[in-house]
């Protein structure tokens, strides 16, 4: 299926939690989303759950980890689409089940496996789909989920390859937004708050439509000027 929408998404990790509901918000904006997931069951239940609602979803296979999986996922995107507006970074990993876990115990494997889904994921995603960025007739957004625990200004001793994967993540959002200057593309990270996801647990104190409420306005109403900053509700927070 081709999609004619003027206005293309696409959003990793959309399988679950906030990555879906993100790419439902987009749909119901009038996006077709491309909702990439590198599980193909759960992935594609997602997708009909939102064609079911009158969406445009498209399912995307995807590994952000493998570069492989990301070039065939370009492929098939390619004969989908021939442009795309908003690119959402949201697939990650959280392997620090134990938040007291001091960096002094810290598995370095562990970290490897972090630093790759949620950092050079998103660099080879962001690399890979440029040509397609470049070609949004408004402007292109590239938005970066990422947490305040990758905030410097309020990290401790917690979570620490997490914070560290996300705090490289910022450094990437600034790195993009810079090299980008002039195109037309703007870059932002977004902390969504403790969202009632599979990550953040039951007991958060945000829904999943609160959780994606300042993606969903970086992507569709935030002016283009405002790149390479950290955002939360809609404001600008601490690095």
């Amino acid at each position: 299926m081709n999609t004619n929408h003027e206005k293309v998404a696409l959003v990793t990790g959309a399988n679950r939690g906030l990555g879906k509901e993100i790419s439902k918000q987009l749909c119901a904006k009038g996006y077709a989303v491309f909702m990439a997931s590198r599980d193909i069951e759960t992935g594609r239940e997602a997708v009909f759950e939102l064609c079911d609602q009158g969406y445009e979803a498209i399912f995307l296979h995807m590994d952000v980890t493998d570069p492989v999986s990301i070039k065939n996922a370009y492929g098939t995107f390619s004969q989908k689409a021939d442009h795309l507006d908003v690119l959402v970074n949201n697939a990650a990993i959280l392997e620090d089940t134990d938040r007291y876990v001091s960096i002094l115990r810290l598995s370095i494997e562990s970290l490897e496996r972090t630093m790759k889904t949620n950092l050079i994921g998103p660099i080879m995603v962001v690399q890979d789909f440029m040509p397609f960025l470049e070609k949004s007739k408004e402007g292109g957004r590239i938005i970066n989920m990422t947490s305040d625990l990758g905030s410097l200004a309020h990290m401790q001793d917690s979570y620490p390859g997490y914070s560290l994967s996300k705090t490289a993540l910022h450094a990437m959002t600034r790195q993009f937004a810079a090299a980008l200057v002039g195109k037309n593309i703007a870059v932002n990270c977004v902390n969504p708050g403790w969202v009632q996801t599979r990550m953040g647990g039951p007991g958060a104190n945000r829904s999943l439509e609160q959780g994606a409420e300042t993606t969903v306005w970086l992507a569709t109403e935030a002016p283009l000027q405002e790149t390479g900053k950290f955002w939360k509700d809609k404001r600008e927070a601490p690095w």
